[in-house]
């Protein structure tokens, strides 16, 4: 069966669409870039135009009868109009700038004017754009002085044309700019989508080391992936090995539970089968009685291993929090009295004055402290005391049992040792598995006065226990 999952864009075509918008805003200022470089060369050459123009006006400035003169040859205006559409402009200034012959209200350069081409001081050539009588003119202006008469003072000479001629160059330049660039940018196209390819290569080659995996392989990825991957991988690797430790903890609850239910299931068939064989009340109502022993033998077998299992648990969640170990132990005494109702066995509680208060998990020292408390009432002879006392925080369960010998004691904290005759031995093992859990540990010693059995469960530093003054 496959899980639906919930998806965006895939990472491929995210990584795509990121490297086509980067180059397309990439290409965008580069257009611009042309556009700028296009109009710039069709400046240059057409000026270059304007300045040779000029240069031939110049030469036709002549002085007569006191004063300048000059005739235009058509060759030097048909230079500044090779489209033909163009019209074409000029204006010969003297030295105080006044116009003399030509296209007399033609305007001036700005005095800004910054565009120019090298020239000596008598022969500067400048030029710029303007906007005139609705028509925008490439303007140029060049100083000059007749050759032999250097007592006369400068004249200029103006020449502008229309921009048909340099916007169709302009534009003539772009184009080829633009069949440049979009071939750069297929080709770069082309090259980003093999690099994104190739570079989710591992992605790929992980996607199917995964689904031909068994579903019962749980052991760690071991494929060679780049640095980028391995926090992958290593989270994945993590996630294998909580999963194998929580199959082995379910295996083997599955295995203790089956071993350990055996026997009082079988013992409960039997005893059923013996009664209805049997045609005498008085073996009926022992049977019975003998099944609920049976019953309730495996009801508490049960629960153990459930609370065994759950202990054992890889990742059990442990919330911890503020208990009253007073509070507590008066409370598991009153649910062990409800459990064990007409029983003759003195079950109470010592506690010192102050509260005792410890930081830790409030269902495992409550079913640590129950199972304490059930094993002394299946041993005890006359009486249970359960004690609260403080500095260390400790609970202690004493019955008149028949105790365990020493030599025994290190056994009985392992699972199913079946050391005190009845039982399933996984009480004390329970109770020892929390104090772990609590920074401390479970001590057995004998009752005083002996016979008899003294557990303690001495609660540690991770605990963080500590007595309140009341």
């Amino acid at each position: 069966m496959t899980l639906a999952v919930a998806t965006t864009t895939s990472l491929y075509r995210r990584l795509l669409g990121l490297m086509a918008l980067a180059m397309t805003l990439l290409g965008a200022l580069l257009l611009l870039q042309a556009n700028h470089s296009a109009h710039q060369g069709a400046n240059r050459a057409y000026d270059r135009l304007l300045d040779a123009a000029s240069r031939v006006l110049v030469e036709q400035v002549s002085w007569q009868a006191g004063q300048l003169r000059f005739d235009v040859p058509a060759s030097a205006l048909e230079m500044l109009a090779p489209g033909g559409d163009e019209r074409v402009f000029y204006t010969l200034v003297d030295a105080d700038g006044e116009p003399i012959s030509g296209n007399v209200e033609l305007p001036p350069l700005p005095a800004d004017t910054s565009a120019s081409l090298p020239g000596d001081r008598d022969d500067r050539f400048h030029a710029t754009t303007v906007q005139w009588h609705g028509m925008i003119l490439r303007l140029g202006a060049r100083q000059a002085r007749l050759a032999g008469w250097q007592r006369h003072d400068r004249f200029s000479i103006r020449v502008a044309h229309t921009m048909e001629a340099r916007n169709a160059l302009a534009g003539q330049l772009l184009q080829g700019s633009m069949l440049r660039l979009g071939g750069m940018a297929l080709l770069m196209l082309a090259l980003v989508t093999g690099a994104v390819g190739m570079a989710l290569a591992p992605l790929r080659r992980l996607r199917q080391a995964l689904r031909q995996r068994n579903p019962d392989d749980l052991s760690p990825i071991a494929l060679p992936v780049p640095r980028e991957l391995r926090e992958l991988v290593g989270a994945l690797n993590d996630l294998l090995a909580r999963q194998r430790r929580l199959k082995a903890h379910q295996q083997r609850f599955i295995g203790d539970a089956s071993h350990q239910l055996r026997t009082p299931l079988a013992g409960l068939s039997s005893r059923a089968e013996l009664a209805l064989r049997s045609r005498e009340p008085e073996q009926w109502h022992s049977a019975l009685v003998a099944m609920q022993r049976s019953a309730t033998n495996a009801a508490r077998l049960a629960g153990q291993l459930l609370s065994m299992s759950r202990l054992q648990s890889p990742d059990a969640p442990t919330e911890r929090e503020a208990i009253e170990l007073r509070a507590l132990a008066r409370a598991s005494v009153r649910q062990a009295l409800d459990r064990y109702p007409g029983s003759e066995i003195d079950l109470g509680v010592e506690a010192c004055d102050a509260p005792v208060t410890v930081h830790g998990s409030r269902w495992q020292l409550e079913e640590a402290l129950a199972n304490l408390i059930d094993n002394a009432m299946h041993h005890a002879r006359h009486r249970v005391t359960v004690r609260v006392t403080a500095q260390p925080s400790r609970l202690t369960v004493e019955d008149d049992g028949p105790g365990i010998p020493s030599e025994q004691r290190h056994e009985v904290l392992k699972p199913f040792h079946g050391a005190r005759h009845s039982g399933s031995g996984l009480g004390l093992a329970i109770v020892a598995g929390i104090c772990e859990a609590h920074d401390g540990q479970l001590e057995l010693h004998d009752s005083e006065p002996p016979p008899g059995l003294s557990a303690t469960m001495r609660l540690g530093a991770a605990a963080e226990s500590r007595e309140t003054a009341s």
